[in-house]
């Protein structure tokens, strides 16, 4: 990988993290145990990734390094399912266990069936 590459996927990855941090932010409720920032994330990370990769290797002739800046820089900085993951080990640590069963399955289904929704727009 060349080092035009890996800058674009760092300055890529820079803003998908302030992305991530600031949607997070947004969609978290105050004093609220669930991690809803970090659902909202996955869910719109999953969604975009599904759009964004599709669209660009099946409807456009885009650089491969626009196209890796996008989905492995600003995405891949963008989706968080390590703190999904520690999140949801948090709530059954805490006891927890609705929660955490909630957060499993409403960020497990929900990236697959919005990344679909993502290609299938990408392709109509």
């Amino acid at each position: 990988m060349g080092a035009v590459q890996l800058l674009l996927i760092a300055i890529g990855g820079a803003a998908g993290a302030l992305m991530r941090y600031g949607i997070g932010l947004a969609a978290q409720a105050g004093g609220v145990s669930f991690p809803t920032g970090t659902l909202a994330v996955n869910l719109t990370g999953a969604f975009a990734l599904g759009f964004i990769a599709t669209f660009l290797v099946e409807r456009t002739t885009v650089s491969p390094e626009l196209r890796i800046a996008l989905t492995i820089g600003v995405l891949g900085a963008y989706t968080t399912f390590s703190t999904f993951s520690l999140e949801t080990l948090n709530l059954l640590s805490d006891g927890e266990w609705s929660l955490a069963l909630l957060n499993i399955i409403a960020s497990v289904t929900g990236s697959v069936l919005l990344a679909w929704a993502g290609q299938s727009l990408a392709r109509a």
